[in-house]
């Protein structure tokens, strides 16, 4: 257990803020003490929703009772956020990606080595249950020694439910850079780090009109940023995977991960969220499903507003990264969701977009090593005791 609570503020108090907020206190070791934003009106609903204080950005990096900055602004000032709070000596935890260049991720990663403080970075969705499980049959030899895969996240884009997607279509934004981390940090934790890719991408629509509800509605966005990528990855292992991301596609049926093993098969949950099945194949045998519903971190306890009444509700445990980085920086011992696996998930990520542009494989040189793997027992004692 963390022996003290580490205090948190949030700095970006936009759309993805809401679920951070409401699921800080079912953690160990974390406290909402402040939230600030370029927005002081959003700020404060943030603040009277979730009974904490609105701060103005300055004012929270200063606060002595701050010890660790959730990072919830947009992709373009991941970097700024993220290395003044860490030069205010605080502790980072942001939102994926780490920021939006390479160099930018690696003055990130050197300047918290260099004061002595965590950086960690979302997803953190792979230390969820679902997670958890597929790492741990990998890892058993469920299905042998994995050779190849799939991977696979398709829609039609954003601006059909977020109020204001224009940054998803620029420069920094795409399929890759906001949707990436999922997908290839999940095969990180399953497969090992990423040597080389080769990459094909175009834009699919030059226009997105947004037909969300809000100050926005009926804007048309100019799209500056490849919306599909098909490409292979290479595992330092071995593995060579099919990475597809588009939001070109209205309608798909590939399962989000599909991994094929020198003994079976596996799909993994879709990395988006903490839970799911996990599916499996002996040999030629038929598919069988092991839940980890029950698993810690693993309970279906979530939905979006914007999904159909159809759509089965999701494990969303959003802070258990930053459980555990605050656990991590008690015990003095590594933690999982770390900055340099972020490095090199963004590394990887460019690497895509590199080779989708020039034609030519790229190799990824950021050296990293699996995460340890996540307990049952050390996975429960994240959450706090009710």
């Amino acid at each position: 257990m963390v022996s003290r609570k580490l205090g948190v503020g949030v700095i970006g108090t936009g759309v993805i803020a809401g679920v951070y907020m409401q699921n800080m206190p079912m953690f160990a070791g974390i406290e909402l003490r402040g939230c600030a934003d370029i927005r002081p009106d959003a700020a404060q609903a943030q603040a009277a929703k979730y009974n904490t204080r609105a701060m103005t950005v300055d004012g929270l990096l200063a606060s002595p009772d701050i010890d660790l900055v959730l990072n919830l602004t947009i992709p373009n000032a991941h970097f700024e956020v993220s290395h003044a709070a860490l030069t205010a000596g605080k502790h980072v935890f942001s939102e994926k990606p780490l920021c939006t260049t390479v160099a930018d991720g690696k003055r990130l990663v050197a300047e918290a080595e260099s004061r002595g403080l965590s950086l960690g970075c979302a997803p953190d969705t792979f230390l969820g249950a679902g997670g958890r499980l597929a790492r741990a049959m990998i890892d058993d030899g469920k299905v042998g020694k994995i050779l190849a895969g799939s991977a696979f996240l398709m829609s039609h884009g954003m601006e059909h439910w977020h109020p204001d997607p224009e940054f998803f279509f620029k420069p920094g934004g795409g399929p890759i850079l906001d949707l990436g981390p999922y997908y290839i940090g999940a095969l990180v934790n399953l497969l090992g780090p990423v040597a080389k890719v080769q990459a094909l991408s175009s834009i699919g629509f030059e226009e997105r009109v947004v037909t969300a509800a809000g100050p926005r509605t009926g804007d048309r966005i100019k799209v500056q940023t490849p919306t599909t990528i098909i490409a292979l990855l290479q595992f330092a292992a071995g593995a060579q995977v099919t990475l597809a991301m588009s939001w070109d596609v209205h309608r798909h049926g590939h399962p989000a991960i599909e991994l094929y093993g020198t003994e079976g098969s596996l799909r993994v949950p879709d990395p988006n969220f903490f839970g799911g099945d996990v599916e499996f194949t002996e040999a030629g045998g038929d598919w069988q499903a092991a839940s980890s519903a029950s698993m810690a971190a693993g309970k279906p306890n979530w939905r979006s507003p914007n999904w159909p009444p159809t759509r089965p509700d999701q494990a969303n445990y959003r802070c258990l990264g930053m459980a555990e980085l605050a656990r991590a920086i008690s015990n003095r011992t590594p933690h999982r969701s770390s900055g340099r696996l972020a490095l090199h998930v963004l590394e990887a990520m460019f690497a895509v977009l590199q080779a989708a542009e020039t034609g030519e494989a790229v190799h990824v040189g950021t050296p990293i090593e699996r995460p340890a793997s996540l307990s049952e027992a050390d996975a429960a004692s994240l959450f706090a005791v009710s």
